[in-house]
C-alpha cells in the first residue's frame, strides 16, 4: 500500500517532468511519460493523453496550444495555468 506522502512525493516530481522546458533533448517522451501518470490517476483525460502522445517524439513543441485549439482538456489547462 501507497503511504499519502509517497504519493504526494511521486505527484511532484510527476508534476516537474510534465512541465520539463521545451527542446531538451528527449523532453516530449519525458512530458509524455509524466502525462501518462496524471492520465492513470484520473487527472486527464484520454484525448489530452493523445496530444502528448504526439508531441512526445517533438520536444520543441508544446502540447499545451494544441490541446486548447482541440478545444479539449480544459480542467488540465486549468491545472496547468493556461
Amino acid at each position: 500500500m501507497v503511504d499519502q506522502q509517497d504519493d504526494e512525493a511521486e505527484t511532484a516530481e510527476q508534476w516537474q517532468l510534465v512541465n520539463t522546458p521545451l527542446g531538451e533533448k528527449w523532453s516530449g517522451r519525458t512530458r509524455y511519460a509524466a502525462a501518462m501518470y496524471f492520465y492513470k490517476r484520473g487527472d486527464m483525460s484520454a484525448e489530452t493523453l493523445e496530444v502528448y502522445r504526439i508531441c512526445a517524439r517533438l520536444d520543441s513543441e508544446n502540447p499545451l496550444p494544441i490541446i486548447r485549439d482541440r478545444g479539449t482538456g480544459q480542467d488540465w489547462l486549468k491545472r496547468m495555468g493556461v
